[in-house]
């Protein structure tokens, strides 16, 4: 089968489409006909080796957290995924990825794939969907007439969090360039700054941090949150600032798995309440280039997938 691989962690350069054989499932897995995976920043960030600590992976490694395909073999114990049935899942972070023609899922990550969108499409879901739920409900426990900031909100997490927490009943604020703005407040926003958030009037109950912003930057949020919020921050190289003396909680959020979670937002997309939008469709053997123009800075915003 064909499959994109680096042997060694560097630059794009090093990644190569190749033959390699193809995996057979042992207990508890379930091999999956690969229909896409997606690109996300933390992809190239382990094939430079930059997360060689938190996410240690193997040698010569298979990148690709996303996967969205058919169950296509089933291993010893497996009760849950049967063979045909269309799956989408989060693979573990230090497993082998999705940019293959087929990979090994543990079965407990798996859930059925929404039925409202194309098989492919639905790879642009599982990490950018569970990061947004997890830090409005999980770790700044939104709720209805509350006020929320998302900076970045542009992004491919960004458009899906404006989204929920709209969804959820909460006055939201975005904060965008104005290349995505447009997309934002079609997302639901209720309003949308630009590049500076200061000026979002009166104070927020929860900021939401999506972009790769300086320390400054991201302390200078800090002021426009209420006594008692939080700010959520996914940018996790640097710490979350906080406020202790008005109670305000900075939170590192590292997204995990979680199956129960992703069959909810499946469950939202297929009641047409969450859209699944993607920017971009690469064939699988063009990911290396991809990895490129994401460390040159010119990937366009939103969602792009990886086709097979």
């Amino acid at each position: 089968m064909k499959a994109v691989r680096f042997h060694e962690y560097g630059d794009p350069s090093v990644l190569r489409y190749e033959d390699v054989e193809q995996p057979v499932p042992g207990p508890g897995q379930v091999r999956v006909r690969v229909a896409a995976t997606s690109f996300n920043s933390v992809d190239g960030n382990i094939r430079a080796g930059f997360m060689q600590g938190p996410i240690p992976v193997r040698l010569p490694h298979t990148p690709g957290l996303d996967v969205a395909g058919t169950v296509d073999a089933l291993g010893e114990g497996v009760t849950g995924p049967a063979v045909g049935d269309e799956v989408i899942g989060f693979l573990p972070m230090t497993g082998t990825g999705a940019a293959a023609e087929f990979v090994l899922a543990p079965a407990e990550v798996l859930t059925r794939a929404p039925k409202s969108v194309p098989p492919a499409d639905a790879a642009a879901l599982p990490v950018v969907g569970l990061t947004a739920w997890q830090a409005l409900f999980e770790h700044a426990g939104l709720v209805a007439g509350q006020r929320v900031l998302i900076n970045g909100a542009g992004g491919a997490v960004g458009r899906y969090a404006v989204q929920l927490a709209k969804r959820a009943g909460a006055y939201v604020i975005g904060v965008a360039g104005p290349r995505s703005s447009a997309q934002v407040t079609a997302a639901g926003a209720d309003e949308v700054l630009g590049h500076d958030a200061t000026g979002a009037g009166e104070p927020v109950d929860v900021v939401l941090n999506l972009a790769p912003v300086e320390p400054q930057r991201l302390a200078a949020l800090v002021p426009l949150i209420r006594d008692g919020g939080v700010l959520v921050n996914t940018t996790v190289w640097m710490p979350a600032p906080s406020d202790e003396q008005r109670g305000v909680r900075g939170i590192n959020l590292f997204v995990r798995s979680d199956r129960e979670q992703l069959a909810q937002l499946v469950a939202l997309v297929d009641a047409g309440e969450l859209r699944v939008e993607v920017a971009r469709r690469v064939p699988l053997a063009e990911l290396p280039a991809l990895h490129a123009e994401a460390a040159a800075g010119t990937l366009p915003s939103g969602k792009i997938t990886v086709t097979l």
